[in-house]
């Protein structure tokens, strides 16, 4: 009669395996109740869109020749943040010229924060050095060169996160786009202001 066969013991679950389960479950619930705060205070606030306008811009050391473009732009931004509860926390904004398709010049500043119910005036100064411009570009910017005015997009993307009483959310894209710029060559000419189409 053969021996009998002595069964195995039951698989026993490692303590560490249920203890990174029971991480992972609070850090996910975390995520998600403070998503749902946001929402929530967001709703209450309903925050009001941000305006953006390029409040002055003009051309300096305009230089064209065999294609190639030097000018500076400078360029003055007002960001209109018109909420009462909310403020802003930008960690860069991107400013950038261009001409029928062409980028001709960029800039960058650095972080900073806007407060509530605030206006902020933004200076840069985009630089084209050298620029090879395409041949249709360089022969549409000569032309409007010599009637004086220069007419381009300015187009700003920034990134940035909303204080919404005592919660900030996550990081956001922003677009806005500002056309027709006009900048006249003669520094004693008016600029007129131009509003921008904002997408966040």
């Amino acid at each position: 009669m053969a021996p009998p066969v002595a069964e195995a013991p039951p698989p026993t679950t490692p303590k560490r395996s249920s203890l990174l389960k029971k991480v992972i479950i609070f850090i996910i619930a975390m995520i998600v109740v403070h998503g749902l705060m946001v929402l929530f205070a967001w709703l209450i606030i309903k925050p009001r869109p941000l305006l953006y306008t390029v409040e002055d811009g003009s051309l300096h050391g305009f230089s064209l020749a065999n294609d190639s473009l030097n000018a500076t732009f400078d360029v003055t931004l007002r960001l209109d943040n018109r909420n009462r509860r909310m403020s802003l926390y930008y960690s860069s904004l991107d400013v950038s010229i261009w001409f029928r398709g062409q980028m001709l010049a960029f800039d960058q500043t650095g972080a900073f924060h806007q407060r509530r119910r605030n206006s902020t005036l933004i200076e840069v100064k985009p630089e084209a050095r050298s620029l090879r411009l395409m041949r249709d570009v360089a022969d549409a910017l000569n032309r409007q060169k010599k009637s004086g005015n220069v007419k381009l997009d300015v187009r700003v993307r920034a990134r940035l996160r909303f204080k919404l009483l005592m919660f900030k959310t996550w990081g956001y894209h922003l677009k806005a786009y500002c056309s027709p710029v006009v900048m006249h060559l003669d520094p004693k000419k008016w600029f007129k202001r131009t509003p921008c189409d904002v997408d966040l």
